[in-house]
């Protein structure tokens, strides 16, 4: 008989405004003698959005390469991260005044079985209305993986109306094909996209049926000759309507985004796309709110033109999270009209960092909810030396 059913490893929560937390809060007084054990200790200690656990709790791989100047921290991690590890080692240099390098080694996975070759994880962008910058959005999550060490492609299923390959700087590419049956993505900074926009003409208008439109999709999806890729984020046309519902239900995801702006009609819209998700049964990684706030370029002060606080109401209302928030600023749109992202072109700069910090939020999300490997997933103990993680996602 079985001894145990469904137990859940503990893990310390952690509020959805917090950005981390570290044990190091100022530097020593003076060089340690034991920069090993101050790393240990840290490394087990250290909490944020992405480790509520604790960073070694979800570490395949961990060791140090100690010499008289550098400290070289060997971790093999199953999501990207790589901004907020940048900022735990400088802390770690301050405190033991040694420098101290991250080396990390990404080990990501696929959470649900499909047949697409080289592609690990699909992950939809949605939103339950127009308007609200989901495109402009997924563009720039993509480049903001990439940053974090992940290998990247997207794909524009808005047949009706394809923005990426002005947004990537390539709508007048098209993709190629190395055998006559596959066609070959394109490729802008790194970010594999593929598009219907590289195979009509811009200026010609897509009149088609759902099933038709659909069948477009199920071509450039399937019929791409992906390379290997950790993340395929698929902008996905605006609305609830059929051809959603049938992307949704036809297309392996793993998981899906939903993006709205704080103005309750949009946030109306969030919460129809949140449903429609829940009847295919593709979980919610968390909602991104677009256009949350303008901050005045002379003084700083932040206006909430849209309203306040409707992104953290639709996360808490339907027990998914907040996973950022992103500014109402003129640097966005002139990048995506420009086919620029200030991810590539500034890459110190706040709105990079928001970003940046959104694209660990998604990855994290996705390996914490959905991966097997997960210290949050819950697990079946048929004895006392066999254990099973169980995970509803992994077997559709």
């Amino acid at each position: 008989m079985f001894k145990k059913l469904f137990s859940r490893k503990t893990s310390t929560p952690i509020s959805s405004t917090d950005k981390r937390i570290s044990p190091i809060t100022k530097p020593l007084d003076k060089p340690t003698n034991n920069p090993e054990s101050i790393i240990d200790d840290t490394l087990i200690s250290y909490h944020s959005e992405i480790f509520p656990g604790g960073l070694l709790a979800v570490c395949t791989g961990y060791n140090l390469n100690i010499t008289k100047k550098k400290i070289i921290i060997n971790l093999t991690i199953p999501f990207p991260c790589k901004g907020e590890l940048d900022g735990l080692a400088d802390s770690l240099t301050e405190a033991i005044s040694i420098a101290v390098i991250f080396n990390l080694k990404l080990d990501v996975t696929a959470v649900r079985q499909h047949q697409i070759k080289n592609v690990k994880n699909i992950i939809a962008i949605a939103s339950g209305k127009g308007g609200v910058g989901k495109s402009t959005t997924a563009v720039n999550i993509a480049y903001a993986l990439i940053a974090e060490g992940a290998k990247v492609g997207i794909l524009d299923a808005d047949i009706y109306g394809p923005s990426i390959p002005t947004m990537l700087g390539i709508k007048d590419q098209k993709p190629s094909s190395l055998d006559g049956k596959l066609m070959t993505p394109l490729v802008a900074y790194n970010l594999q996209a593929m598009s219907i926009g590289f195979l009509v003409p811009e200026d010609d208008a897509t009149v088609w049926r759902g099933p038709m439109a659909s069948k477009a999709f199920n071509q450039l999806l399937f019929e791409t000759d992906w390379p290997e890729v950790d993340y395929l984020l698929i902008d996905m046309p605006p609305g609830t309507g059929d051809i959603q519902l049938t992307l949704a239900q036809k297309v392996p995801v793993a998981a899906a985004v939903v993006i709205t702006t704080p103005q309750d009609i949009a946030l109306a819209d969030a919460v129809k796309g949140i449903a429609m998700f829940e009847k295919v049964k593709v979980p919610v990684l968390g909602v991104i709110e677009n256009m949350s706030y303008h901050q005045c370029e002379n003084c700083g002060h932040q206006s909430h033109l849209f309203g306040e606080g409707g992104g953290a109401d639709i996360a808490n209302a339907y027990q998914t999270k907040l996973l950022g928030q992103l500014p109402l600023d003129i640097t966005i749109r002139q990048d995506a009209d420009f086919g620029k992202s200030s991810i590539i072109e500034n890459s110190a700069s706040e709105l990079t960092q928001l970003y940046r910090n959104i694209a660990r939020n998604v990855a994290g999300q996705l390996f914490l909810q959905l991966d097997n490997r997960s210290p949050q997933t819950a697990e079946i103990s048929l004895s006392d030396d066999v254990s099973i993680h169980s995970n509803d996602n992994s077997e559709q």
